[in-house]
C-alpha cells in the first residue's frame, strides 16, 4: 500500500510540474497574430491534452501567461498556440512576439482544461471572436475526429485579421466554417441572437472572444437549457464600480485563515488578496492571471463562507473550491485544505 501511494504521489508531482520544450517554428497567421509550435526536447510524445486545454508559458522576465492549445488533440508530437500582439496589454503578448523565436527553449506547464467539450453533445455550435478562435479551433479538430456534427462562426475585423486561413480553408469549403467580418457585407455579419434563437435538443454552444462579444453571446444564449452553453474568457470582464466590501460582514478587522495541514493561522487584512497574504506568510500558492481566469491558484476550502469573484469555476466547484487571487472570505474565519 505504501509503495502504491508513493508511486501515485510521484505521478502527481510530475503532472503538476513544468517541462521545457523547443520552439520548432513561429508562423505568421494574421495581422498581429503569430502561432508558435512547441516540440519535445527528447523526441518523446508530449503529455496528452483535450480540446479547450491551455498551457502556461513562463517568459524570461518572470511573467506567466496562459494560451489555449489550438492544434488537434490527436497530435502528440507538438503543441501549437497563437498569440495576438496587444500593445495595450500587460506585456505578455509583446514578450512572446519580441523574444520567442524558432529554436528557443521555453518552459511551459502541462495542459489543463476548464473549457472541455461535453461528450453527450449530438451537435455543436462554435462561435469565435478574434483570437478567441484558438480553443475553438482545437474543438473543431476533435469534433471532426469523432464525427460529431458542428458548425463554426468566426468573427473578425476583416480577412487579414482572421488566423489560420490555410487550415480553415477545407472547413470553409464544406460549409462548416462561416466567416463574419466587421468590414464585410452587412448581410454576412453575424446576428448572434438569430443564430441562437431556438435551442435544439442535443445541441451545445461554445464561445470565446473579447468582452463585448462575450456579453452578446451570453445574452443571446440566456434562454438555452442549463448545461448546454459553455464559454471561456481570455480577459476578465469589466465589473461595475462598487465600494469594496469588507473582508468580514462581522468585523472590519480582517479574517483569520487557517491552514488545515499545519494549523498555521494567516491574518488577511481588508486590503490584501488571499494569495498575497498566504505567500507573504510563507504558504506558497502559485498564481498567474490574478484575475480569476486560469485556476492556477485554485484551492479547496473546508470551512467558511466565500465571495467568489472568478470567471472559471462552476457553481458546483465553488461549493468546495476558491481562487485565492480574487475570492474573498465573507466571515471572520476561513479554513483552507493546504
Amino acid at each position: 500500500m505504501e509503495t502504491s501511494l508513493e508511486a501515485e504521489e510521484a505521478v502527481q508531482d510530475i503532472e503538476a510540474g513544468t517541462l521545457d520544450v523547443r520552439v520548432k517554428q513561429v508562423r505568421y497567421e494574421g495581422k498581429g497574430i503569430h502561432s508558435y509550435e512547441f516540440t519535445s526536447l527528447t523526441g518523446e510524445p508530449l503529455p496528452p491534452f483535450e480540446a479547450g486545454s491551455h498551457i502556461d508559458i513562463h517568459l524570461k522576465n518572470g511573467v506567466i501567461r496562459q494560451y489555449s492549445l489550438c492544434n488537434s488533440p490527436a497530435e502528440r508530437n507538438r503543441y501549437v498556440i497563437a498569440v495576438l500582439r496587444d500593445e495595450a496589454g500587460r506585456g505578455g503578448s509583446r514578450a512572446m512576439h519580441d523574444e520567442v523565436a524558432a529554436g528557443s527553449i521555453v518552459t511551459i506547464s502541462r495542459p489543463r482544461n476548464h473549457f472541455a467539450l461535453d461528450g453527450n453533445a449530438k451537435r455543436v455550435v462554435l462561435i469565435a471572436g478574434g483570437i478567441g478562435v484558438t480553443p475553438l479551433k482545437a474543438m473543431a479538430h476533435e469534433l471532426d475526429t469523432h464525427h460529431v456534427e458542428f458548425e463554426m462562426h468566426y468573427c473578425a475585423r476583416n480577412r487579414d485579421a482572421a488566423a489560420f486561413g490555410e487550415e480553415f480553408s477545407a472547413m470553409e469549403r464544406d460549409g462548416r466554417l462561416h466567416y463574419h467580418f466587421d468590414d464585410g457585407a452587412k448581410h454576412n455579419q453575424l446576428d448572434i441572437a438569430k443564430l441562437l434563437a431556438r435551442p435544439a435538443p442535443g445541441t451545445h454552444v461554445y464561445y470565446c472572444g473579447p468582452a463585448g462579444f462575450m456579453k452578446a453571446c451570453a445574452d443571446a444564449a440566456s434562454h438555452w437549457p442549463k448545461g448546454t452553453v459553455h464559454f471561456e474568457h481570455f480577459k476578465a470582464p469589466e465589473q461595475p464600480k462598487r465600494a469594496p466590501a469588507p473582508v468580514s460582514t462581522e468585523s472590519t478587522g480582517g479574517c483569520d485563515v487557517t491552514i488545515a495541514s499545519t494549523g498555521q493561522v494567516v491574518h488577511l487584512s481588508a486590503d490584501q488578496s488571499l494569495a498575497d497574504a498566504l505567500n507573504a506568510a510563507g504558504v506558497e500558492v502559485p498564481t498567474s492571471c490574478c484575475a480569476g481566469l486560469c485556476a492556477t491558484c485554485k484551492v479547496r476550502y473546508r470551512e467558511g463562507e466565500v465571495e467568489h469573484n472568478d470567471f472559471i469555476l462552476s457553481d458546483e466547484e465553488r461549493r468546495e473550491y476558491l481562487t485565492t487571487c480574487v475570492s474573498r472570505p465573507i466571515g471572520k474565519t476561513l479554513a483552507l485544505d493546504l
